[in-house]
């Protein structure tokens, strides 16, 4: 699909990424931007429509889909990591928050918008998942769990969206320079470099994007003798 007059909703659209790809959007020649946020006071970019949601709230969501009619490009952007190991006495509450939101709100969204989507030609959807999806270590093993779920989701609605003309994108990233990873001392990638690759990559009607070298290091591994999930 081509980003020139598409309309674009983006959810988590008030920081890092997601106000990343709101600004790529616009500079791409997208007619209309809506920036989703939970609270939506927070969305400060210009020129986009500011949406309150919690992609959590099932009848936001569904609010969404109803009063966005218009839309050509879904980007699931929003996500949470609560920076847990599998086996600490509340690992399985912050898995079960995780996988709401990276995991069951990126369905709740594809699901209510492609219908929109059919109407309207077709269009795309982008999911943000993370290199993350394909491997793991303690610290973020709860969050990795519900990346790699999102992308067999991601898998599965590309198959199913397919007839429809609707094409899925996941992107897969190592570290952003985002509030998700302050205090984290690595090389990372900049958010604008990353929703200008992805977009291109939508336009290129690419099923997926590998964002920066950690991605693609993980991804080339999965097929070696030494695999990134191998640990």
């Amino acid at each position: 699909m081509k980003l020139q007059d598409s309309v674009v909703f983006i959810t988590g659209a008030n920081r890092g990424l997601g106000l990343a790809f709101a600004q790529a959007a616009l500079a791409a020649g997208a007619r209309k931007v809506y920036a989703a946020a939970r609270n939506p006071a927070s969305i400060t970019l210009p020129g986009v429509v500011p949406i309150a949601l919690d992609v959590t709230d099932a009848a936001q969501v569904a609010a969404a889909a109803r009063d966005c009619g218009d839309v050509t490009l879904l980007i699931n952007n929003a996500g949470i990591s609560l920076g847990s190991d599998l086996l600490s006495p509340n690992s399985v509450e912050k898995a079960r928050a995780e996988f709401e939101t990276n995991f069951f709100g990126v369905w709740a969204l594809a699901a209510a918008f492609a219908p929109v989507l059919k109407a309207n030609g077709g269009g795309a959807i982008v999911n943000v998942l993370s290199a993350l999806a394909w491997a793991t270590f303690p610290s973020v093993a709860t969050y990795s769990t519900s990346k790699a779920a999102a992308w067999s989701l991601s898998n599965g609605l590309r198959n199913e969206l397919r007839e429809q003309g609707t094409q899925v994108t996941s992107l897969h990233v190592g570290y952003m320079d985002t509030d998700m990873t302050d205090g984290i001392d690595a090389p990372k990638s900049a958010p604008a470099d990353v929703a200008r690759v992805t977009l291109e990559g939508v336009e290129a009607g690419l099923f997926e994007v590998l964002a920066d070298d950690v991605s693609r290091g993980v991804k080339a591994s999965l097929s070696s003798a030494t695999p990134a999930y191998a640990g």
